[in-house]
C-alpha cells in the first residue's frame, strides 16, 4: 500500500463516522416522502406563515426547522397554508426530535444557578432536582424553546 492510499483510507473512515445532520420537518406530515413529490411544486408558503420563522426552505424545496431559531408554538398556520396536501392537521404530532441535556456543560448541572431553559418551556417539561440538575421530562414536544435560551448551548437535538 502506497502513503497516499493509507492517508486516503483514514480520512475516509473519519468521514464515515461523521452523523449526517438530522432534517427536522415541521409536524404536520404523515409520510415523510411526500415532501419530495409535492413540495417542489409549491414555492414555500409554509415559511412565510410562520410566526417564529423557524421554517426554512431548503434547495430542493422542501421545508426543514430550524430550531435554532426560535422554537414552533404549533400554531397550525403552516399546516392551514399548505396547497399540496403535504402539511395536515389530523396528522399533528409532536416535532419528530429528541432534545437532550448535556450536563457537562449545563451550568445548573455545574453548580451554578441557572433557569435559562426551564422559563420559556410552555409545556413544563423540564424538571429541576432542587435548584440543580435539569432534566427533560416525558411532556416534552420538542418545540425547541429551550435550545435558543440556553446560554452555554447544553441543549442539543441528538440524531
Amino acid at each position: 500500500m502506497k502513503r497516499r492510499e493509507l492517508f486516503n483510507s483514514l480520512v475516509s473512515s473519519f468521514k464515515k463516522d461523521e452523523k449526517q445532520e438530522k432534517i427536522i420537518r415541521p409536524s404536520y406530515y404523515n409520510d415523510e416522502s411526500i415532501f419530495f413529490t409535492n413540495c417542489i411544486k409549491c414555492d414555500g408558503i409554509c415559511s412565510t406563515v410562520c410566526e417564529e420563522n423557524i421554517i426554512i426552505i431548503q434547495d430542493d424545496k422542501t421545508p426543514k426547522l430550524d430550531l435554532l431559531i426560535s422554537g414552533c408554538t404549533y400554531c397550525d398556520e403552516c399546516a392551514n397554508i399548505c396547497p399540496n396536501d403535504v402539511l395536515k392537521l389530523e396528522y399533528k404530532k409532536n416535532i419528530d426530535a429528541k432534545i437532550e441535556i448535556d450536563i457537562s456543560k449545563c451550568l445548573s448541572w455545574n453548580q451554578t444557578m441557572c433557569f435559562s431553559c426551564k422559563d420559556p418551556c410552555l409545556d413544563d417539561a423540564i424538571d429541576f432536582l432542587a435548584m440543580f440538575r435539569p432534566e427533560i421530562n416525558d411532556n416534552c414536544t420538542s418545540c425547541g424553546y429551550c435550545i435558543k435560551t440556553c446560554p452555554v448551548e447544553a441543549i442539543k437535538i441528538i440524531n
